[in-house]
């Protein structure tokens, strides 16, 4: 059976609001395969890649960095895109609070194959 109801609209910034730690992602909805999810980064994230999914960061507010091992940093204002290729090694750097959106196949794992002090489950992101 075909589910006809029409799901809410979201706010993402209202959603990001919400959010009372950084580096911890919350799932907003779901397009298909694909989770939207809100956070705030402050600070340093860690070392990671995703071995099979590419991830795309949004700035809804603030900036952001991506560092990159074997290429320059990508710099990203508010309203800008970047997708990470799968498997490349990335650092997430917020210099000062940020808002951003991500979106991600529901298999991707926060921090990839690592396990951090910042690792969340993707039921952790769900709640």
């Amino acid at each position: 059976m075909i589910n006809s109801a029409t799901p809410p609209a979201v706010d993402l910034l209202s959603a990001c609001e919400s959010v009372t730690e950084h580096w911890s992602p919350k799932v907003v909805a779901q397009v298909n395969d694909q989770y939207v999810k809100v956070a705030k980064l402050l600070g340093n994230f860690t070392w990671h890649s995703h071995a099979a999914e590419d991830e795309l960061f949004y700035v809804l507010r603030g900036r952001l960095r991506i560092e990159y091992q074997d290429r320059p940093a990508v710099e990203l204002t508010a309203g800008s895109i970047h997708v990470v290729p799968r498997g490349v090694p990335h650092n997430p750097v917020a210099e000062e609070e940020c808002w951003i959106v991500l979106i991600e196949p529901v298999t991707t794992k926060h921090t990839g194959e690592l396990d951090t002090p910042f690792t969340k489950s993707i039921e952790q992101q769900l709640a």
